[in-house]
């Protein structure tokens, strides 16, 4: 654990960190989450029935564009050639769910994770749009960062 965060200035102010003295390196991040519904809106989903449309696909570009736009975002993110975005969207029938996971590949002097979470949110978030006028009570959960690799830090994999 870093014993001061480095996105605060010697006063305490928020800023964006320095990456100019950091070497370019391959980092990957994978990050993850749930959306949860009712049994009736995940068959319209796979069935292909949303009056909106394909929403697992549309869902997948969104989360695409989102990780390519999460330094529009995120205040203190900075804007990254991003090499590879992929994003999965897996129904489970047993569980009325989809699990939403991205992956984000960059060569360059800052992470991905940030990447890999915003990609992952704004897939929930177009599921949830594409289908809210039949279940309300739809809910996004377990938003996580599975892993990361590369830069000074190192690998990190979730337990």
């Amino acid at each position: 654990m870093p014993s001061r965060l480095t996105h605060l200035d010697d006063a305490g102010e928020a800023r964006m960190v320095d990456v100019s003295g950091k070497a370019v390196t391959s980092r990957t991040a994978t990050a993850a989450a749930v959306v949860r519904m009712q049994p009736e809106t995940l068959r319209l989903i796979i069935a292909g029935e949303a009056k909106k449309g394909d929403v697992l696909g549309t869902a997948r570009i969104a989360g695409i564009m989102a990780a390519k736009r999460t330094h529009d975002l995120i205040p203190l993110c900075h804007p990254l050639a991003i090499s590879q975005v992929t994003v999965s969207l897996q129904p489970d029938v047993e569980t009325s769910t989809i699990e939403v996971t991205a992956t984000v590949k960059v060569d360059g002097k800052t992470g991905v994770e940030m990447e890999a979470l915003t990609a992952v949110s704004v897939a929930c978030l177009t599921v949830y749009d594409m289908v809210k006028a039949v279940d309300r009570g739809i809910v996004i959960t377990d938003v996580r960062l599975l892993a990361k690799s590369g830069g000074k830090s190192g690998t990190f994999r979730a337990e």
